[in-house]
Parts: structure tokens; sequence; C-alpha cells
């Protein structure tokens, strides 16, 4: 019975080091995502302002030619205005004032739509200021994120290792028999072969145990599976101790 006892323990131990590394691998494996999450937003935070600067050198360009056509437009208007002294009839006269009217006119709305360009370039660049001063202060606490991931990642590694480590002391002391079955249920059941018996239940899936198993369970005299899911059954004794302490201090 000593033993089996043994044996027992060793096998609750084993499902408590396999649950731990499973919780570890899985938070191990999450941490890629939540970086390249954190990293997304800094690229984001540095997109909008890369975009908005963007906006501003076309914005400028095109006040550059608007500037240019309407330095080319005056340029034109001189010429006609030249002209106009050696005309030699009042149609051509005439035409040429013409000419200058609607040039001029050409210009006036040139220089409007310079000027709306110029307020878009003011809204433009105070995007970009507020942008810039978001991006710093945003990447610098996300960098700090980055930082707790890759340390906690760090940290986690370790906590692996230091598992695994147990595990592999754990495993070499379990009758080969209880190690097998231990291992084939852990696959049918996602990972968790043993169940803990409370009071006359399995705890996994409540099933009401039967009084003789129940006893045999208890006194750890045989190994017992669950009837409807299939795990191995186990009397937690260090739980109801503390259980029992905790009743008694209420």
């Amino acid at each position: 019975m000593d033993g089996v006892d043994a044996d027992f323990e060793k096998l609750i131990q084993l499902q408590e080091l396999d649950n731990a590394l499973r919780q570890v691998t899985a938070e191990l494996s999450d941490i890629p995502r939540l970086i390249e999450q954190v990293e997304k937003k800094i690229k984001a935070d540095s997109d909008l302002v890369v975009r908005a600067k963007e906006r501003l050198a076309q914005n400028q360009k095109k006040r550059r030619d608007l500037e240019a056509e309407v330095k080319d437009l005056k340029a034109q208007i001189a010429k006609y205005k030249r002209q106009l002294n050696e005309v030699k009839s009042n149609k051509e006269y005439t035409s040429l004032l013409k000419e200058i009217q609607e040039t001029q006119e050409k210009i006036d709305r040139l220089e409007e739509e310079i000027i709306r360009e110029l307020l878009v370039a003011d809204e433009i660049e105070e995007e970009i200021r507020t942008a810039s001063l978001k991006q710093k202060n945003e990447e610098e606490h996300l960098k700090q994120e980055i930082a707790a991931l890759t340390q906690r990642k760090q940290s986690l590694e370790a906590e692996k290792d230091q598992l695994s480590r147990k595990r592999e002391e754990l495993v070499p002391g379990i009758a080969k028999s209880q190690l097998q079955l231990y291992q084939s249920i852990a696959r049918k059941r996602a990972g968790i072969a043993l169940s803990r018996v409370i009071e006359e239940f399995c705890s996994m899936c409540q099933l009401r145990i039967r009084p003789q198993m129940l006893n045999e369970i208890r006194d750890r005299s045989k190994l017992h599976l669950c009837e409807s899911c299939g795990r191995i059954l186990y009397f937690d004794y260090s739980e109801e101790s503390k259980e029992e302490a905790e009743e008694s201090s209420r």
C-alpha cells in the first residue's frame, strides 16, 4: 500500500506539473502575438505622422505649381500691356484688354486657391504637431509594454525550464504501468488525467461514485477510473486538511 500511496502522490505531482507547464506554454505562445499588437500600435502612430507629412508635401507642391502658374500669367499680362502700345486698331486694342482682363481673373482665382491651400497647410501642420506629440508619448509607453512582455517571456521560459526539470526528475519514480495509463488518459482528456474526488463526486464530470469504489479510492488500495470521464480518481488529503482547518476557524 505504501508503494501505491507513493505513486498516487507522484501522479498528483505530475498532474500539477503538467497543468503548470500547459499554462506557462500557453502564455509563452501568446506573447509574440501581444508584442506584435503593440508594435502595430507603434507603427500605426508613426504612419499617421507619415501620412500627414505626405499630405503636407502634396499641398506644398500644389501651391508651388499654382504660384508658378500665377507667375506665368502675370508675365503674360505684362506682355499684353507692352503690346497695347504697338497695336494699330481699336479692335486689336479691345481684344488685348479682354485678354488682360480674362488673364487677371484667372490669376485672382488661382490666388484664392493658393490661400485655401495655405489654410489647409496650417491644418495639416497642426495635425502633424498633435500626431507627433501623441506618437512620442504613446511610443514611450508602448515600448515599456514590449519591455515588460519581453521580461515576462524570459521569466516564463525560466519557469518552464524549472518545471520541465522537476518533471524529468519525477517521472522515473512512477511505476511504468501507471505512467502509461496517465499519459494515455491525458492525451484523450486535454491533458487532465486525474480527477479529485470531492465528497462522493468526480470533480471533473460530477458523476456520483459507488460506495465500494469510494472506499477503495479513499484508502488508495488501487487505481480507479471514473466510469463516466475515464480519469484516475483520487482523494487529496492535503486539500481536505486545509478545508477542515478553514471550517474550524470560522
